[in-house]
């Protein structure tokens, strides 16, 4: 990442944190600085995120897989695996970005990820 395009992502980060100060339940802000709290690898805070989204949206497989991402970012790989299991569980099925997401690469070298799969695909 550039150094411009660090800070136009800090600026966005800044004015998504006033929309939320202002509207803490405004669901797509809140997906928003998710995202960007992961491109500046602030991991814990994009993982905050996550979970007020989880309160906003219990059964959105979209919001288990970000979980999922932020979780195996931070190298809770027991917990990733919970939460990305709920997101297919929920329909999650794009097989494809779980297997080459960069967010996910801390679960992909778990022996239990093929499971995960695996146990999806209708024969």
């Amino acid at each position: 990442m550039t150094s411009e395009e660090r800070e136009e992502l800090e600026f966005e980060v800044e004015f998504l944190e006033g929309v939320i100060k202002r509207s803490p339940g405004f669901e797509e802000p809140l997906m928003a600085l998710g995202y960007a709290y992961t491109q500046l690898k602030q991991f814990k805070k994009g993982l905050e995120i996550d979970r007020r989204l989880l309160e906003l949206r219990p059964y959105d497989k979209i919001v288990y897989y970000n979980l999922a991402c932020s979780l195996s970012l931070l190298r809770d790989i027991d917990a990733s695996f919970d939460a990305l299991e709920k997101a297919v569980d929920l329909g999650y099925s794009n097989f494809d970005d779980m297997l080459q997401d960069p967010d996910l690469d801390n679960v992909r070298s778990d022996p239990r990820f093929p499971q995960i799969i695996l146990s999806r695909i209708k024969p």
